[in-house]
């Protein structure tokens, strides 16, 4: 979705992420019961340097760089994209810095019956379509494509699973304790 409302508005990919996340962290302040000044400022920091960093290695750092072979280009994709969920669960499962769409999601599992995976995934597939109806509505080329499908089936379980994996490793030892 981020690139393809980048490719609308002729606007940076990390611009667009950051003005996303800015957006949830605005629902998460709205959803909120505890809205802790010094976790919602760290967050916007934390948002403004993550839409830095993606502009930098986007367009400065692998603008140039190319794969030849598909598969290892996919691989790489798969690799980067287990490291970012997992990295992303573990986090989340530390609690010293939530994204505003993992904490969006906490957040509505906390007060309905569905999960964190749930919501997760389902905005997953809202970024598709919204990604899908801009292509169609604006002529653009459909930007879904494998590394979409990729993300969409790995990124949230691998980070429910991370995250859930270092909450349960943090209770056991607390019990031990």
């Amino acid at each position: 979705m981020n690139v393809a409302l980048a490719e609308v508005f002729s606007i940076k990919v990390g611009t667009i992420t950051t003005a996303t996340n800015l957006g949830f962290l605005l629902l998460c302040l709205l959803l909120s019961k505890k809205n802790i000044l010094k976790d919602y400022l760290l967050m916007f920091s934390a948002l403004i340097c993550f839409g830095i960093v993606i502009n930098f290695f986007l367009y400065d750092i692998l603008a140039s760089f190319t794969l030849n072979t598909y598969f290892l280009n996919v691989g790489l994709f798969i690799l980067g994209t287990v490291i970012a969920g997992f990295g992303t669960g573990q986090v989340l499962a530390i609690g010293v810095l939530k994204f505003p769409i993992e904490k969006f999601c906490e957040l509505m599992a906390t007060k309905t019956v569905h999960s964190f995976a749930w919501y997760r995934y389902g905005l997953d597939i809202f970024f598709v379509l919204t990604s899908l109806t801009l292509s169609f509505l604006f002529h653009f080329p459909i930007l879904i494509r494998e590394g979409t499908l990729i993300s969409l089936l790995l990124l949230s379980g691998i980070i429910s699973w991370s995250k859930n994996l270092s909450l349960n490793n943090k209770k056991e030892i607390e019990s031990e304790v």
